[in-house]
């Protein structure tokens, strides 16, 4: 019983941290309908910066706070070198800049930084939690606490202000949105920016939970994530971090706790047949 409560405190903590790696994924998704796939490489820059930034200062919190900044400044980059001008054309196009953008970022990655593997040496500020005698690391505290805080702020944003009213007009149709007074280039350049800056402290936390930082630690996350959206409903927040929370569960008990002989990677697509010959539109799909 011990080492099943252990894998499933693992499995939360991984999911959580897909959860992270996802949701910018899919406020993009659902606002222009765009396969963010380039998401992955603002997730690995974010943990490049945060990595340069303690290194510099020794903090933590300019750490997160830098990566968060120079992430932002990128999505909106992406969204108005690459996604502007490419959204007159069909949706294919868009995803193959996208692709292009991934894949030049992480070569750009590999020449200014190195294509060797790098250390986060940063310990997290949390306690070790005790629940009935069972130990929860500091690690997993720590992941569990900022998840937690970036999906509070995330709602609040988007359901109990302004501009989150005008991001879920601008997802339901854009040019009623704009015909309504809504500045739809402003939503589509707050929803990078806020994507990109969650995509940030999901780059940073995995290095330091993984203790790892290299060029192409986006590359298993950009097609898991495009899964874990599909398997949620495309663009819908809540059903992005069930279908999260759902797979690194799974990919834990069954993987590391059941040793089934299956690679862990594989889990996430077997999961999103399973559910589209069940449930096309999703988990929390609206099947519109």
């Amino acid at each position: 019983m011990h080492l099943f409560l252990e894998q499933l405190l693992n499995g939360v903590a991984q999911g959580a941290i897909y959860a992270l790696v996802t949701l910018g994924l899919t406020l993009v998704y659902g606002i222009l309908r765009v396969l963010h796939v380039a998401h992955a490489a603002v997730y690995t820059v974010g943990a490049y910066l945060g990595l340069l930034v303690f290194n510099t200062t020794g903090s933590l919190a300019l750490a997160f706070a830098g990566a968060m900044a120079g992430c932002a400044l990128l999505g909106v980059l992406i969204e108005r070198l690459v996604y502007f001008p490419l959204l007159k054309y069909p949706p294919y196009v868009p995803l193959i800049g996208s692709i292009a953008v991934m894949l030049s970022i992480e070569e750009l990655l590999r020449l200014v930084a190195g294509p060797y593997i790098l250390t986060f040496p940063a310990k997290l500020p949390f306690p070790a939690l005790h629940v009935g005698g069972f130990q929860i690391s500091p690690t997993l505290t720590a992941v569990y606490v900022i998840t937690a805080l970036v999906l509070l702020v995330l709602w609040f944003i988007t359901g109990r202000t302004e501009v989150g009213l005008a991001m879920r007009a601008a997802s339901q149709d854009m040019p009623v949105a704009d015909a309504m007074g809504i500045d739809s280039h402003f939503v589509v350049s707050l929803t990078f920016v806020l994507g990109s800056a969650i995509a940030a402290v999901a780059g940073v936390l995995v290095g330091i939970y993984y203790n790892q930082v290299y060029p192409t630690m986006g590359s298993v996350p950009a097609y898991k994530t495009l899964a874990i959206i599909v398997v949620g409903g495309m663009g819908s927040v809540s059903g992005a971090v069930i279908a999260s929370l759902l797979l690194g569960i799974a990919e834990t008990l069954l993987i590391g706790y059941a040793n089934i002989p299956l690679p862990r990677d594989a889990l996430a697509f077997i999961a999103m047949i399973a559910v589209l010959m069940w449930r096309r539109e999703g988990l929390m799909g609206s099947g519109r």
